[in-house]
């Protein structure tokens, strides 16, 4: 017994090691500050050094805020009282380690359910998954996101096989959807689809400890309560900073009183797909140019209606900012297309932008080129973004034969039937949300990761008992 697990460890360190040498990569070669990571610092650099939660402004106090929820500020703040104002170079190797936590996380959790050959496989796609990884390097909130979310779905695991109680991976079931939430407002979705799972495993369970359903079902009500204890100091707080009711963050990501290009917004939505054009337009809204020519062809409908648009855009480019007469102009335009085609609307183009999410190659954070599909401009990046896509493709495909077989394998999943269901509710609801939004960012699907590598691993299952130690 000693030469096979003396052989496995080796196998695990090398993986390890690998994970780490890719994402060392990335750290040297690609680390990237964006607009979002100086926002992030900007307020850490304040809660510090001034006590306010806010944007620094020249010459005068810092301006409260409430655009971000406050957990990666505060994630940055302990950061730079540890390591330094404004050393983001350690917050990113903080990150390298979280992001292999959470590899083991995944890894650990497939092993439980399936043996230890699924879980080397599992910890192998998670440590050499370029997607994650690339993410270490920047100082954002996704590394963390990955983190709670592995952490919540494995909690809940270790939690079904117990006698459902107060136990220790309750608690951690409610302290990884706390600290999901805070870090990104939308994982309230993650707790939306992990609680039910909780009620159904407790309601069902016939435990000789729990002599009625209320008592079984009562952990997961106090679970619930202490995912939303945290947000109480904080709605308490923008109520006082501001008197408004925002328990979370602001869909537009502005605080009171400031204009929401509404009108801009929806004729954006009648015609975006890819990512390329929020660099080149929706990011340059009332700060920067916009040139006609970097709108694709859908997005008049006629010559008429592109000689409106050039006309509208040379207007808004004599000030490079909004106001409502030219939102208002916007929305016109808006309402003109939707009423022509209101089925690419409200069907195709949401559509459309959720599988570029999904589907596209994720080369955000890389200095290729956003027009990728360009084959005649740079054949040398193209070649490497048609490799980039391949690779996602096949861990979506990995993934779904994974749930699928994984959804085959009864009596065993009936005992898992909660866990699958968590996972598979938690992807259609994001999926639901990300049919709304405005702009189309792969980050905005890099959380299906820990979830797709663990659907994996079952492919990859021996004929055996699963390990439980």
């Amino acid at each position: 017994m000693a030469q096979p697990r003396a052989k496995l460890w080796v196998w695990v360190a090398t993986a390890l090691a690998a994970g780490v040498a890719l994402r060392l990569y990335f750290l040297h070669i690609a680390p990237k500050l964006t607009t979002d990571t100086l926002l992030y610092g900007d307020i850490a650099k304040n809660l510090l050094q001034n006590h306010v939660y806010g944007f620094t402004v020249p010459g005068h106090p810092p301006r409260p805020t409430l655009i971000r929820v406050p957990g990666y500020p505060l994630f940055l703040t302990l950061c730079f009282l540890l390591f330094g104002v404004e050393n983001y170079t350690a917050v990113l190797y903080l990150q390298l380690l979280i992001d292999l936590a959470t590899c083991l996380l995944v890894a650990d959790l497939a092993r439980r359910l399936w043996g230890t050959r699924a879980g080397m496989a599992a910890l192998w796609l998670a440590a050499l998954c370029p997607f994650t990884a690339n993410y270490v390097a920047s100082a954002l909130t996704e590394t963390l996101t990955l983190f709670f979310i592995a952490a919540a779905f494995y909690a809940l695991h270790r939690w079904s096989e117990t006698t459902l109680g107060y136990n220790r991976w309750l608690w951690l079931i409610a302290a990884s959807l706390a600290a999901a939430i805070l870090v990104r407002p939308e994982q309230g979705l993650l707790a939306t689809a992990i609680m039910p799972a909780m009620l159904w495993v407790a309601g069902r369970s016939r435990a000789s400890t729990f002599s009625s359903v209320s008592v079984r079902l009562a952990p997961v009500f106090i679970a619930a309560l202490c995912v939303v204890l945290p947000f109480v100091p904080w709605a308490a707080r923008n109520w006082h900073a501001f008197h408004v009711i925002q328990p979370l963050a602001p869909r537009s990501a502005t605080d009171p009183g400031e204009h929401i290009p509404l009108g801009f917004q929806r004729w954006y939505r009648t015609w975006a797909i890819e990512f390329a054009s929020n660099e080149y337009v929706y990011w340059n809204y009332d700060s920067s140019d916009i040139k006609i020519t970097d709108l694709p062809t859908r997005a008049f409908d006629s010559p008429a209606q592109r000689a409106e648009t050039a006309q509208l855009l040379a207007d808004y480019n004599l000030t490079d900012s909004d106001s409502p007469a030219i939102d208002a102009r916007f929305n016109a335009l808006a309402a003109e297309r939707i009423s022509g085609r209101p089925l690419r609307y409200y069907v195709v183009l949401p559509v459309a932008r959720l599988a570029n999410m999904l589907f596209r190659p994720r080369l955000e954070l890389t200095a290729i080129t956003l027009e990728w599909w360009q084959w005649n401009e740079d054949r040398k990046e193209s070649t490497f973004a048609y490799a980039y896509a391949l690779l996602n493709l096949a861990y979506m495909v990995l993934g779904a034969r994974g749930f699928i077989r994984w959804k085959s394998l009864p009596p065993a999943f009936a005992g898992q039937a909660p866990l699958a269901l968590g996972m598979a509710a938690y992807v259609a609801l994001r999926c639901a949300l990300l049919l709304t939004l405005d702009n189309s960012e792969d980050r905005y699907t890099l959380e299906f990761f820990p979830i797709l590598i663990f659907c994996a691993a079952v492919l990859f299952k021996r004929e055996e008992a699963p390990a439980i130690s």
